[in-house]
């Protein structure tokens, strides 16, 4: 399914033995044949009985393009899954914010799918989005119910605005200054460009949100799955193996350093 001009969703059923069940947040290495293999989150496991594990996969390199022109049929190599995950039950009982900045979101979705599907083991819940253009959304039709079932609240940004757009202009940071929150019953979960994610968890910090309940994906560039060909490194941490998701207790002083 195309999501956008360059973003593309891929519904992925195993062939012969099924594939170990993912927990949000974690990802797979997806293979196209004759190109290469790459690292993508999983953007939904729980829709669909048969084990069919869902990607949304961006456009921007020859092995993503290998995949997001994918058609029905098309075999893909498959491992996993890696890395951490949300970590979703911290946050059970409490209040939830999910602020997600482009192809963000699509990590971001099994976390407003499990919260949905348990909707009454979380209070007060908020997903703020940001995308280019109204037309860079994803999950666009979802979107929408979810904001017109008011089980949660739903809050969308964008940088430039088309006539017709009735939403907020400029950065996801703007709504989340606006809202009020507990901050000792506030579990936040971060997603998209690194500028963003670490503008969205100040702005927590000063709400008095503690920096272990503000959980971020970080992207380096995973090759193996397993920690051991190093590329993914980010100061101590292997990012394939102890992250992709990590507390902001662990990011914030690793996402500081500035290379000379």
């Amino acid at each position: 399914m195309q999501e956008n001009h360059d973003t593309a969703t891929l519904e992925l059923t195993p062939v012969g033995e099924p594939i170990a069940p993912p927990q949000p947040g974690q990802f797979m290495m997806l293979y196209a044949f004759g190109v290469g293999e790459v690292a993508i989150s999983v953007s939904d496991y729980l829709s669909k009985p048969d084990g069919t594990i869902t990607h949304t996969i961006r456009d921007v390199g020859a092995v993503s393009h290998a995949l997001h022109d994918a058609t029905p049929g098309d075999i893909v190599g498959v491992r996993g899954p890696f890395g951490t995950s949300w970590n979703l039950h911290r946050g059970c009982g409490g209040d939830v914010v999910i602020v997600a900045g482009g192809v963000g979101l699509a990590p971001l979705r099994p976390v407003v799918l499990e919260v949905l599907a348990d909707r009454e083991g979380y209070g007060h819940v908020v997903l703020i989005a940001g995308a280019r253009a109204r037309n860079d959304f994803l999950f666009a039709a979802e979107l929408d119910d979810w904001a017109k079932a008011a089980s949660i609240e739903v809050d969308l940004t964008v940088d430039v605005p088309v006539q017709g757009w009735a939403g907020e202009t400029g950065l996801v940071t703007q709504p989340l200054r606006r809202l009020t929150l507990d901050p000792q019953r506030t579990t936040a979960f971060v997603c998209g460009p690194e500028l963003m994610m670490r503008n969205s968890a100040q702005v927590l910090i000063d709400k008095g949100v503690a920096p272990n309940a503000i959980r971020l994906s970080l992207e380096r560039n995973m090759q193996c799955g397993v920690g051991w060909c190093g590329h993914c490194q980010l100061g101590p941490l292997l990012l394939c193996r102890d992250g992709p998701v990590v507390g902001w207790d662990v990011a914030a002083p690793l996402l500081s350093v500035r290379e000379l």
